[in-house]
């Protein structure tokens, strides 16, 4: 054979080799398969799809538009899928916790009694968190099938059609997310809604942490700062009170970073920590106007050296502690998902705003666009 033509040949070979190698390695670090989440639900395709840019990874299912898992490197370099999920679309559906990974519509938090008025109208939402109504209700958007817009290497792009009266709110609201991983390693989710008629709007992501590896043990441990003054208190129903105040001299103070739980000692004689089963509150976040991109949080794994940095346009931040985990979820690396094994920081507008005058507005009216973006960077503290 012609020499040329052999390393012509070989060379052939290695390139295939190598892609396949790549294409493999690409969905290692999360060992899911796509057909695993490939299911008709209401009469609409679901399916699994992978994003990747500089050292992350993350993969994305369109039923309820979740972040079904996201690697980053540890200090030393190794992967580690840090975010709780499920091997499969079936196991959504069986799930305990039932906002995994979710997008969350059309208001985040909770709404006192499912109640709110409206232009001289008075609005009854389904009740799905005792006395009140949570994150959407059952059907919220974290149990729909979101058409899939564009999807490229490193973003997709998700859109919904809420229709008037769906979960007892008004209005025609169309909805279009963006996840994108940049170059800076980050995980940037973008927000954009419009509606025909004046509605409630406050979307978030509800992302379950664990930054030493999903399933893997406690998160008080972990460092947390939060760039707030003042939190919101609420009563046994977790129904903010309608005011904001300092953190300062209480448990709820992370202005400079601590382990999570160092704290949590205090809850038999903290009221706020006892209505919250621990931390489950929002965080008025330090701005110095409305709507810029400003620095919210940070946590900090500190065996694994891994960071997240969470910056957004929204004026809160609800911390969650895992406190409703019970090892009743089993988990994408077969473990049992336990209690404070995971944590939550979803950016949001305040709790119950439907219903608070002194918060800030979440009506979105016709004519207007619902815009707002949060950035999730990962990195390493050494």
């Amino acid at each position: 054979m012609n020499r040329n033509k052999f390393v012509l040949i070989i060379g052939l070979l290695v390139s295939v080799f190598s892609c396949t190698s790549q294409k493999t390695n690409d969905a290692v670090c999360f060992n899911l398969k796509v057909a695993d989440f490939q299911k008709t639900i209401d009469g609409k395709q679901t399916s699994l799809y992978f994003l990747k840019n500089g050292n992350i990874e993350a993969a994305i299912t369109n039923y309820g538009g979740r972040i079904v898992g996201l690697c980053t490197p540890d200090k030393n370099g190794d992967m580690g899928d840090i975010v709780l999920g499920f091997s499969s679309i079936d196991g959504y559906l069986g799930s305990k916790e039932v906002f995994h990974g979710a997008l969350i519509g059309r208001v985040g938090n909770r709404i006192a009694k499912g109640e709110f008025m409206l232009d001289d109208k008075e609005y009854t939402l389904p009740l799905n968190d005792g006395v009140n109504h949570l994150h959407g209700g059952p059907k919220g958007f974290h149990n729909v099938v979101w058409d899939v817009k564009a999807a490229t290497d490193s973003s997709i792009v998700l859109k919904y059609l809420s229709m008037e009266g769906e979960m007892g709110y008004p209005g025609n609201l169309s909805v279009e997310i963006q996840y994108l991983l940049d170059s800076k390693n980050e995980l940037v989710i973008s927000y954009r809604a419009t509606t025909d008629k004046s509605t409630p709007v406050n979307l978030t992501n509800h992302a379950f942490w664990n930054l030493a590896g999903e399933g893997n043990g406690t998160i008080n441990d972990h460092i947390l700062t939060i760039n707030s003054d003042t939190f919101t208190p609420v009563d046994s129903t977790l129904i903010p009170f309608g005011q904001n105040i300092p953190v300062e001299g209480t448990p709820f103070d992370f202005r400079v970073g601590k382990p999570i739980g160092q704290d949590l000692h205090m809850q038999s004689g903290d009221e706020q920590l006892k209505n919250g089963m621990g931390y489950d509150h929002n965080f008025e976040l330090n701005k110095s106007k409305r709507d810029e991109m400003a620095w919210a949080a940070t946590v900090v794994e500190p065996v694994s050296g891994r960071k997240i940095e969470i910056f957004t346009q929204e004026p809160g931040i609800q911390f969650y502690g895992g406190n409703f985990m019970d090892g009743t979820d089993t988990g994408k690396s077969r473990k049992a998902y336990k209690y404070r094994e995971s944590f939550a920081l979803e950016t949001q507008h305040f709790p119950d705003s439907p219903n608070q005058q002194h918060f800030p507005s979440i009506i979105l009216n016709p004519g207007e666009v619902y815009q707002t973006s949060s950035i999730y960077r990962f990195g390493v503290d050494m």
